[in-house]
């Protein structure tokens, strides 16, 4: 048995390795093209914004992990009880509003808002709460004054993203969540037992427990922090930026870009203000939507709500996040630009 987990781990380390093994062949690759061309000032200028936007987001991924890791292992699930035995119309800004009290980032609150319906509260409640968690997240909320304070703007972003990640929050969880548990979720075999209980383990196991889910946490996002942060220098260094500009010029297609570039992404939102610092060539509008769409929709989280959601729900949540995002970057690109 110890063997055959072992083997489990070994695999599981390999598959997360991957993505970093990318990322660093990327790097590599795009620094040695910028050598090849001779322009070496352009392989330095990738260099030194990769390197800032890593060095800047990697304490915000190991906070963000150990968070998670501490409400995985010593927060019992009853926390949210009491919510679940409000009215619905107090039931969802509230649990979209314990996003801030329960700061898990966007895969940690999949999970976490699956066992919550489970358990009795309200699928539009639970959706909130999925939907709301990594934006309000205060972790997240510090990240992005500070990204933003070097540009005078961290107040701000950080209203305008609580508020527009709220808004969306309550308005999908709604729109989406008016059906019941059964109809939403998919059904799973080990439905009774949704989640293993920290608190029956001896002392040193939970120890363990809590380092083995900070470890696991701090590789699985920081992976997608790399990626980001060397796509972000490329686009700063290799794609000309009269492209870029053109692009960046009209509000509505600078924003529904970013918010594309997201979904690709697939950042942690504990440190994705970093990255959309960088995209100095669009409005700050289109960096809001960035910072808002990307925690609700991308690439990785369609992959955990296909297996905790019954089918169409990310094609049914995309329909309601665009416009709801799109139209709130244009007010705040209005308010503040």
């Amino acid at each position: 048995m110890d063997i055959q987990r072992s083997d489990v781990r070994s695999a599981a380390t390999s598959r997360e390795a991957r993505p970093l093994l990318a990322a660093g062949f990327l790097v590599a690759g795009l620094v040695l093209i910028g050598r090849s061309l001779g322009d070496q000032a352009a392989a330095q200028t990738f260099v030194i914004i990769f390197v800032a936007i890593v060095v800047e987001a990697l304490p915000f991924i190991l906070l963000g992990a150990l968070v998670s890791a501490l409400l995985e292992v010593y927060v019992p699930d009853r926390a949210f009880e009491r919510v679940a035995r409000l009215p619905l119309g107090l039931q969802i800004p509230g649990a979209a509003l314990g996003g801030f009290a329960f700061p898990v980032c966007e895969c940690g609150s999949v999970p976490v808002a699956r066992r919550l319906i489970a358990k009795g509260l309200h699928p539009a409640a639970g959706l909130a709460f999925m939907l709301a968690s990594p934006i309000l997240n205060p972790i997240v909320l510090l990240s992005t004054w500070l990204a933003y304070s070097g540009r005078g703007l961290g107040l701000e972003m950080v209203v305008g993203r609580a508020l527009l990640g709220m808004i969306l929050a309550i308005v999908a969880g709604w729109a989406l969540g008016s059906e019941g548990a059964a109809d939403l979720l998919k059904p799973r075999s080990d439905e009774g037992d949704t989640s293993h209980d920290h608190r029956s383990e001896q002392p040193s196991e939970r120890r363990r427990s809590f380092v083995d889910h900070l470890s696991g946490d701090f590789v699985f996002m920081g992976k997608f922090i790399v990626l980001g942060a060397a796509l972000a220098a490329a686009m700063q260094t290799l794609i000309p930026q009269s492209l870029v500009s053109g692009v960046a010029r009209t509000p509505i297609v600078g924003s529904l870009a970013l918010m594309a570039i997201a979904v690709v992404l697939s950042l942690c939102s504990e440190a994705d203000a970093f990255v959309a610092v960088s995209f100095v060539q669009f409005p700050l509008g289109s960096q809001l939507a960035f910072l808002v769409f990307g925690p609700v929709v991308d690439a990785k989280l369609a992959f955990l709500y296909g297996a905790t959601f019954r089918r169409r729900f990310v094609l049914r949540l995309v329909i309601v996040a665009v416009p709801v995002v799109l139209a709130g970057s244009l007010w705040f690109e209005a308010v503040i630009g």
